[in-house]
């Protein structure tokens, strides 16, 4: 343990830790909102979608936006606020104009504005990510990673954020399950906060099954202030636990969406080792094969687009529903906002979802959600 001397002497850490902590004792007068998934009725009768020419498929689309909105504290940030109440209003823009996302996925919501994100751009199913009374059990971090901790890097001071993780729907939210990182899982200034994983199962009327969605903040690179091999280690751990997250939670009869932060820009090695333990399609990957005619609406640089950025979407066939990515585009990107709004630019994906027509919808009972 550090001589009390020594740590009063971290100016840096002392703001670290004080920021959040008073962000926890303003929680009782921020009006935090609530969460909410309301009840559905799913299409009866013959099916939902377009039908193919021949008869033979029927289709729809769905929109997902992931988009890390910068939502953290002072003093790690200041005067976030007016532009996360900014980010909210242009989703409300969006809706009125008919072309807000069906889907919104958002990380870095750490206060009580970036949490109403989703509140104010009117989407009517409303889901937090882990709290740090969410988090998976240990048993996968080993011994030496854990006796490695530092508390002058945040390290052992215990989890005074959230995960900062929501997810936002149009269509009803049937399932929910969250679970942060175990403990120890982490490395760097990122175990301040419960980042973890969210993952909600959606229902769009007339379609055979639901769609699994899921959200993920990662372990930062330079940014975690800790020496390289360190924040790849907690990256290898998150992506394990993360794996046995969706093995546990997801149901392989349903589609899959996977978008967040992965935090794996410029990264071989942590790309690398998430393809293996997450075998399906990355969209940037998918979209630059010119055989897949994919609408590519943002600008990418190099062979690789997918090492070129943090914030990734990834997709999986059901057993009946095929998905594939239609269009992608960047949004919230500067020009038509006045400015950034977030160190990130929101990532939009459109996707055909496609069965066969034979195939029956969803029975009303499976429509539950509370």
């Amino acid at each position: 343990m550090p001589k009390p001397s020594a740590l009063l002497k971290n100016k840096r850490l002392r703001a670290l830790l004080a920021g959040p902590a008073l962000a926890m004792l303003a929680t009782g007068c921020a009006q935090w909102p609530k969460e909410q998934t309301l009840r559905c009725s799913p299409a009866t009768g013959p099916g939902g979608g377009r039908v193919s020419a021949d008869g033979a498929l029927r289709s729809t689309e769905l929109s997902v936006l992931i988009y890390n909105v910068e939502g953290l504290p002072w003093p790690a940030r200041r005067n976030r606020g007016p532009l996360l109440d900014q980010i909210g209003e242009e989703l409300a823009r969006m809706r009125r104009e008919g072309t807000a996302p069906d889907v919104l996925l958002v990380q870095e919501a750490f206060t009580a504005r970036g949490a109403r994100i989703g509140q104010t751009a009117g989407y009517a199913n409303r889901v937090r990510g882990p709290r740090p009374s969410d988090m998976a059990d240990p048993g996968l971090v080993d011994q030496d990673h854990i006796a490695g901790r530092r508390f002058r890097k945040g390290e052992r001071s215990g989890k005074l954020l959230g995960s900062g993780l929501y997810a936002f729907s149009d269509y009803p939210v049937i399932a929910v399950h969250r679970r942060g990182f175990s403990r120890h899982a982490c490395a760097g200034l990122d175990c301040l906060s419960a980042k973890g994983a969210l993952l909600v199962r959606i229902i769009i009327p007339g379609m055979p099954s639901p769609v699994d969605i899921m959200t993920a903040h990662m372990n930062a690179q330079g940014a975690a202030r800790v020496r390289e091999a360190r924040t790849l280690a907690a990256h290898r751990y998150q992506t394990l636990e993360s794996e046995r997250f969706l093995l546990e939670t997801r149901d392989p009869a349903n589609p899959l969406i996977l978008g967040g932060d992965f935090n794996m820009r410029r990264s071989p090695d942590r790309l690398e080792h998430f393809d293996q333990h997450k075998p399906y399609n990355i969209v940037r990957r998918w979209c630059s094969e010119p055989a897949n005619d994919c609408d590519v609406r943002m600008s990418w640089d190099g062979d690789a687009p997918w090492l070129d950025t943090q914030d990734l979407q990834v997709f999986d066939d059901g057993q009946l529903v095929t998905i594939r990515p239609l269009r992608v585009e960047a949004v919230f990107d500067g020009p038509e906002t006045g400015g950034k709004l977030s160190d990130h630019d929101g990532y939009l994906v459109t996707y055909a979802l496609s069965w066969p027509a034979a195939a029956a919808p969803m029975p009303a009972a499976a429509c539950s959600g509370g």
